[in-house]
C-alpha cells in the first residue's frame, strides 16, 4: 500500500479522525464526542490502531496552543475554558501513543491550509479562512504553510470599530467585551437580540449589525494581510444572505482602496465560501501531517507518557 497519514481534528463537541491522503482518498473516517483529554486521546489511538499504520499524523484543535517547537510545552492545550483540557499535552501525548511524527495547529488553521490545497482557495497563494460561529476564528496560510508569529492567529480579539450611540451593546467576550467576536459571534448575536441566530428572520435587523461589523474585521485582515482570497465559514456565515451583505459593506468600506477589482465589481470572486464543509478541519490535518519531519516522532529510548 502507499504512504497514508492521519488527520485528527479535536473542536469543542466533536472529534474526527481520518486515514487517507486527501478528499479523493480518505481509507477511514470516524467521529465521536469530544470527552476527558485522556479518553479522548486514547480513542484516537484506538482508531489509528485498528487501520495500517501512517507515516505521520496531522491535529487541528481548538485552542488556543502552544505552536512553538522549541517550547517545552509545544504541542499543549493553554488557557481554553474547556474543562480539562487547560494545560493538556495532546500532540505529545498522540505522538507517544502512536509513535510516529504528529504535527499540530489550531482547527481554523487546518481548515485554511486544507481549503487553499484542494478547495476554495486552490490556486490563491495567501488565502485566509475567517470562521464565525461560537466564537471567531481565523487561519492564514502564505505559500502552502500556516502563519504563526508570536502565538496564532487570534482574530476574534480585533477590536474594531464600535459606536456604542447606535449599538450600546457591550459585547461578550470575557477579556475584552466589545472586541470584533465580543460583537458579531453566535453568542454574542444571540445576547444581544435575545434569540439564537438560526431563529432571526432574514430581514431581522441583526443581519446589517452584523454584515458591518464582519466587513469591518475582514477589511482589517486584508489592510494588514492582504490574502488573495478571504473564505468565510462558520455556523453563523450558514445564513445564505450573509455573506453577500458583507460583500456589499467590504466594497463600500474599501471605498476603492486598495485600488483592486477584487475588492470592487469581483467582489464575489475575492469573498468566497467554503467548499470542503465540515471535513475541511481533518483534511487539513492531514495536510498538516504530510508536511510534518520525522524529527517530531519520541525517540524509542524516550518512555512513552500514560494516556489512558
Amino acid at each position: 500500500m502507499s504512504e497514508v497519514f492521519g488527520g485528527v481534528e479535536t473542536g469543542g463537541t466533536w472529534c474526527a479522525c481520518a486515514l487517507g491522503t486527501g478528499p479523493d482518498r480518505i481509507l477511514a473516517e470516524h467521529r465521536f464526542r469530544t470527552g476527558p483529554p485522556e479518553r479522548t486521546v486514547a480513542r484516537i489511538a484506538d482508531f489509528f490502531a485498528a487501520h495500517p499504520r501512517p507515516s505521520a499524523v496531522g491535529i487541528g484543535a481548538f485552542g488556543p496552543l502552544d505552536l512553538d517547537p522549541g517550547s517545552p510545552t509545544w504541542g499543549h492545550v493553554t488557557a481554553t475554558p474547556k474543562p480539562g483540557w487547560s494545560g493538556f499535552p495532546l500532540a505529545p501525548g498522540l505522538r507517544d501513543a502512536l509513535a510516529v511524527p504528529v504535527g499540530i495547529d489550531t482547527d481554523v488553521a487546518a481548515a485554511a491550509l486544507a481549503e487553499q490545497r484542494w478547495g476554495a482557495g486552490a490556486g490563491a497563494g495567501t488565502v485566509c479562512y475567517l470562521t464565525v460561529g461560537t466564537g471567531i476564528g481565523a487561519g492564514l496560510v502564505i505559500d502552502g504553510r500556516c502563519h504563526h508569529g508570536l502565538v496564532h492567529p487570534e482574530a476574534g480579539h480585533l477590536r474594531i470599530p464600535h459606536d456604542r450611540g447606535a449599538d450600546p451593546f457591550a459585547g461578550v467576550c470575557p477579556v475584552h467585551g466589545d472586541c470584533w467576536e465580543g460583537l458579531a459571534s453566535g453568542p454574542a448575536i444571540a445576547a444581544r437580540w435575545g434569540a439564537e441566530a438560526r431563529t432571526l428572520a432574514d430581514d431581522h435587523p441583526a443581519w446589517a449589525l452584523e454584515a458591518e461589523y464582519l466587513a469591518l474585521g475582514i477589511l482589517a485582515i486584508v489592510s494588514v494581510a492582504s490574502p488573495h482570497r478571504m473564505i468565510l465559514g462558520g455556523g453563523v456565515l450558514a445564513r445564505p444572505a450573509l455573506l453577500d451583505a458583507v460583500r456589499v459593506r467590504l466594497r463600500a468600506l474599501a471605498a476603492g482602496y486598495p485600488p483592486t477589482p477584487l475588492l470592487g465589481e469581483r467582489i464575489g470572486e475575492y469573498l468566497v465560501a467554503p467548499r470542503l464543509g465540515s471535513r475541511a478541519g481533518v483534511l487539513g490535518a492531514i495536510a498538516i501531517a504530510q508536511s510534518t519531519p520525522a524529527t517530531t516522532a519520541r525517540a524509542p529510548t524516550e518512555p512513552a507518557r500514560p494516556v489512558r
